[in-house]
């Protein structure tokens, strides 16, 4: 019932005068000895808005193909220069081969099932009707997306996708995805680093009604400013220099499933400006090309920034925030959610032990007490890698205990602070820093500092022990060396951090290296 209805609205589309992605056929090589025929099909094709080229012969094919880029050829099997089962051998002999539709008018079985053999996608017989030709490339256009998206799933790694969590934050969080999964609204994911976004875009797009369709990433952190706009909408063989061939971007890919935008903060105006569009029509346009492309993609994005601020701040499109912004989640921090923490650690120490052929009984109170305790900046992530190396780090006695996580408690970190505070660590500036931190905490022995403000100390304190060493103190935390940054930006703003000298001379290090 739902196919029924989605061919259905396929077809008003069509009627209207919408052209919907083709899934990367575009360019067609039409080889036919029969003129009259050749012309019918340049008309049809070119109606149906494929760029088309015809020719007589293999000797004019194999010039074509060894000189510009096709994405189907069509050819007749007797030609007058030969068989176009030679044609078809070359082409699977090439780097790039485009997809092969054979026919012929006085073939056989025998022919058929060679041509088959030899790589042809489908073989039609003479005469075959505008509709006949219309399914072969349709059928042929969904299996070179299916190429296209295995190769990219092919160059990943296989990850774990589960939400774990019995905390009341969870629950809310979980029912929440699936009432969001089932529509098709856009939906932005905002929380710390390390809360598991990820694992929500994947939920909902496994929940959701395109389940069936591919799940594409793009890490928008990750990738040079220069090249974020090919990767998002693809380009055009020599639309810049090292583009030797045509290249389908993530929204391509994503036709017919989810698209997931990470860490969407930190993609250029000038990209914003486009994602827009593509947000509003569902159209673009690859880098070098004037094609107009349309997709049926459903969006989710994630920040581990608060869009509102950066918006404020002029850093972020307002009308890309509102079109993101459809359906909010927020990732509550693991530091909100203890009752999670012992539930996720049995959880990592079993996939681990596993993994790593260790055989681990359990956690000792001590190590139970440490992980209750320490204030997680790192979230789930820093858990994990936590996890991971005290199984490594474990005895034969198969117990992991607190030494084996490779962190101090939060609790002890505040009992020696105040050590630390009154002696100057070489090379740092722990005493100024501490200092910073008191000024803007409270001093009473009737107030408990806040969670907040025990990581802060104790990411100033690890910093100071590092001399002020960003990707040493990052691994210390079990956190990416950009998490740091932005926390220590964070500080700077709200008034609790200066920075030091011995920073500035680091990091000047740092970039030197």
């Amino acid at each position: 019932m739902v196919f029924g209805l989605r061919e259905k609205l396929y077809g008003l589309r069509e009627a209207a005068g919408i052209q919907w992605i083709r899934m990367a056929i575009e360019r067609i090589l039409a080889v036919e000895d029969d003129v009259q025929l050749l012309r019918s099909l340049e008309f049809f094709l070119r109606s149906r808005r494929y760029d088309v080229v015809g020719v007589e012969s293999i000797a004019s094919a194999m010039d074509y193909l060894a000189r510009e880029p096709f994405d189907l050829v069509l050819a007749d099997v007797h030609l007058p220069d030969g068989s176009a089962v030679e044609l078809l051998k070359w082409i699977q002999g090439r780097t790039v081969k485009p997809i092969v539709i054979m026919s012929s008018g006085v073939g056989t079985v025998d022919e058929a099932i060679e041509c088959i053999k030899l790589g042809a996608f489908d073989y039609l017989i003479k005469p075959f009707s505008n509709q006949q030709l219309e399914i072969a490339i349709r059928k042929a256009a969904q299996f070179n997306h299916l190429i296209s998206v295995t190769r990219y799933y092919s160059a990943r790694e296989e990850e774990e996708y589960e939400l774990l969590g019995s905390s009341q934050a969870m629950q809310e969080l979980r029912t929440l995805i699936a009432r969001v999964a089932r529509t098709d609204a856009t939906v932005l994911i905002q929380g710390e680093t390390g809360t598991g976004k990820e694992l929500i875009a994947h939920a909902l797009h496994r929940l959701s009604p395109r389940a069936h369709g591919p799940f594409i990433k793009v890490n928008c952190a990750a990738i040079p400013e220069n090249l974020i706009e090919s990767e998002f909408f693809g380009h055009e063989r020599g639309a810049f220099t090292g583009a030797v061939a045509r290249k389908e971007g993530r929204f391509e890919l994503a036709h017919g499933g989810t698209i997931l935008l990470d860490e969407i903060s930190e993609i250029t105006p000038a990209v914003q400006v486009k994602l827009l569009r593509v947000l509003q029509e569902r159209e673009f346009e690859r880098v070098g090309g004037t094609r107009t492309i349309r997709v049926d993609v459903r969006v989710i994005a994630t920040t581990n920034r608060r869009l509102e601020e950066c918006v404020q701040r002029n850093e972020f499109r307002s009308d890309l925030f509102f079109r993101l912004n459809v359906v909010p989640i927020y990732v509550p921090p693991l530091r909100e959610r203890k009752e999670d923490i012992l539930l996720l650690a049995e959880h990592f120490i079993k996939r681990y032990a596993r993994k790593h052929g260790v055989r681990i009984f359990g956690l000792s109170e001590e190590a139970k007490a440490a992980l209750l305790t320490h204030s997680w900046p790192g979230n789930v992530r820093e858990l994990q890698n936590a996890i991971e190396r005290a199984v490594i780090l474990c005895d034969e006695s198969g117990i992991i205990r607190p030494h084996h996580l490779g962190f101090v408690p939060t609790v002890e970190l505040r009992t020696k602070s105040v050590a630390l505070g009154q002696a100057s660590v070489p090379g740092s500036s722990l005493p100024a820093a501490a200092n910073e931190v008191d000024k803007k905490t409270p001093s009473s022995e009737e107030n408990i500092p806040s969670l907040g403000e025990l990581e802060r100390r104790h990411i100033l304190e690890v910093l100071a022990r590092c001399q002020w060493n960003k990707t040493q103190a990052a691994k210390l935390l079990g956190i990416s060396v950009r998490t740091l940054r932005n926390k220590l930006l964070e500080y700077k703003r709200a008034g609790f951090y200066q920075g030091s000298t011995d920073e500035q001379k680091t990091d000047s290090q740092e970039r030197g290296t």
